[in-house]
């Protein structure tokens, strides 16, 4: 499966690509990271159909997490499963507005998050409309 991890921080994002690995779950297809550090990369792949999982980071400049969460699960066909990295635990109530599917916080935890994305990676296949 195809997971996108989204954040301007390349430390941010290597930290998350560790964090899932190749196989977050045991249960789960093996995953094929795509990194994006641009809002319009962003929103090109998950218009693509192409990605099964994202992983945003909230704290992104200038366009954050939260709102590109917001406008692809309003925009976006069979929008995949959106995993949210928040900074601040006051961030919650604005992961509740951008539709995120899941919020983890930071600094993170290498075995939430891996869960937290095996859990989403279940859902989307199950619920997958455009079959691959």
């Amino acid at each position: 499966m195809r997971v996108l991890v989204y954040s301007d921080d390349a430390a941010t994002r290597a930290e998350v690509i560790q964090a899932i690995g190749r196989r977050p779950a045991a249960d789960v297809p093996l995953v094929e990271i795509v990194e994006c550090a641009t809002e319009p990369k962003v929103h090109q792949w998950l218009g693509s159909g192409e990605i099964d999982v994202a992983v945003l980071d909230g704290e992104t400049q200038p366009a954050g997490g939260m709102g590109v969460s917001r406008q692809a699960k309003d925009e976006v066909y069979d929008c995949p499963p959106i995993c949210l990295l928040i900074a601040r635990r006051d961030d919650r109530w604005l992961a509740e507005w951008s539709k995120a599917d899941a919020v983890v916080p930071q600094p993170l935890e290498p075995m939430v998050l891996a869960d937290t994305v095996a859990d989403l990676m279940r859902r989307r296949n199950s619920t997958r409309l455009n079959a691959k």
